[in-house]
């Protein structure tokens, strides 16, 4: 139940009784709605989206769209999207400046950063205060080194300011220690060049699956990339529209396979396999070395619950899963540490020193790293929770009131960002409780 206390709320966490067997369909993946419609609205014609998430990060991304004159409808509770394409030129340019405002939607400032850039136009991309913190400064200096006017707030942060022309092509290097995002924008926007862009990775590369997601996606929409080891290279090419169906939220889908883990339950989710598209699913290989079982269905995967042990684990590949991780490693038996997160600390919030201190409060020991953290599990207590507008620490940390009683989950309202009917979802599956 949600409680309005004043200009804050909460919601109490029910604990359950005995394991909890549920199947599951989570909503549709953020992450390739976001990189659909990118390509969708890039593209000559119309394209059909369906399984689209519907969520604050996908609505600031389509906002924007149209926004820039793209029009985009919308059925089925949002889960249906039809995207009338430009073919690359933007209609809605009458104006001197487009002011366009991102909220703390990484993936809608990142990939548009990059391909308004390759459209042309003057454009201002502007969020949230947190945004306000959040680094874009190497996505701006990769997009500069392909012709483009791009200016960000102190050189690293938004606002960002663009004045282009389109992007020339050429060979640009981009970092990718901070965010995969801004490679996956730059790709997306590569095609739309005057000659063949080469992007070379400088460094160390956080998050690759979502690389490999990107061009997956790009492919699927008539585009090809030659990936050749640390490099990429894009010819000019023009995106088709098409009907394309989006797989389930991997991410999301972790707190209902840490469901199963933490109660010691059968959890299947439908719609994900060993080989979709998102890194996300290789979370339940954490759980496997946790002690829990692991099947691989042709449409879904099934997590069953056992005793815990901490693990260590490096999870560069998949960071957006380590505040799960964390809520898991409270129920097992030893240290849990969690090493390759440091791009971690510029994200909705701090996921690694924020993270730290709401763990303390649930009654764990906790060191932190630059790069992670150790757990080390303690008797559990009752506590508010703070999630710092962060939807994932509130979606993961929630997990732990179905074992401990008296956890409330502070602003349960910011999971709207990505998972807007998270605890109905949630609550839902654990009605299925087995006594014995």
């Amino acid at each position: 139940m949600i409680e309005n206390k004043g200009d804050h709320s909460t919601i109490e966490i029910p604990v359950v009784e005995g394991p909890i067997c549920a199947l599951v369909t989570p909503p549709g993946s953020k992450s390739l709605t976001n990189r659909a419609l990118i390509c969708a609205a890039l593209a000559s014609g119309k394209t059909r989206l369906t399984g689209a998430l519907d969520s604050e990060d996908t609505q600031i991304m389509i906002a924007a769209w149209r926004e820039l004159g793209i029009n985009i409808e919308s059925f089925q509770d949002g889960t249906e999207l039809v995207v009338h394409g430009c073919g690359g030129v933007i209609p809605g340019l009458d104006r001197p400046s487009h002011q366009l405002f991102m909220g703390n939607s990484g993936t809608s400032i990142r990939f548009l950063t990059a391909t308004l850039a390759a459209c042309g136009g003057d454009f201002v991309l502007d969020g949230v205060p947190r945004m306000r913190q959040r680094p874009i400064g190497d996505l701006g200096a990769a997009l500069r080194q392909l012709g483009a006017d791009v200016q960000c707030q102190d050189g690293n942060f938004p606002p960002v300011s663009i004045c282009s022309q389109g992007l020339a092509g050429g060979h640009a290097s981009v970092a990718a220690d901070l965010s995969s995002q801004f490679l996956s924008g730059l790709l997306m926007a590569a095609p739309l060049a005057k000659s063949p862009v080469t992007l070379a990775v400088a460094g160390a590369m956080v998050s690759e699956p979502y690389v490999a997601m990107t061009c997956a996606v790009m492919q699927e929409f008539g585009v090809h990339v030659q990936s050749m080891g640390s490099e990429y290279k894009i010819e000019p090419q023009r995106y088709l529209s098409r009907d394309y169906w989006i797989e389930p939220d991997a991410s999301a889908a972790s707190y209902f396979w840490a469901l199963a883990a933490i109660t010691g339950g059968d959890v299947t989710v439908r719609g994900l396999h060993a080989n979709s598209l998102q890194g996300d699913v290789g979370f339940v290989r954490c759980l496997q070395m946790m002690g829990c079982r692991v099947e691989y269905l042709p449409d879904a995967i099934r997590v069953i619950g056992g005793p815990l042990c901490g693990i260590e684990v490096d999870m560069n590949r998949i960071s957006d899963t380590v505040q799960t991780l964390a809520a898991v490693a409270l129920f097992a038996s030893g240290p849990t540490v969690v090493r390759g997160v440091a791009h971690n600390r510029v994200k909705e919030t701090d996921r690694i020193d924020d993270l730290a201190t709401e763990l303390r409060r649930l009654g764990a020991s906790v060191e932190t790293f630059s790069d992670g953290l150790a757990i080390t599990p303690g008797p559990l207590r009752p506590a508010i929770v703070q999630t710092y507008n962060d939807h994932r620490m509130a979606m993961s940390l929630a997990l732990v009131g179905l074992r401990q009683e008296g956890i409330h989950i502070a602003n349960p309202s910011c999971t709207a960002k990505t998972y807007p009917n998270y605890f109905q979802d949630l609550f839902s599956a654990c009605r299925h409780a087995s006594l014995g």
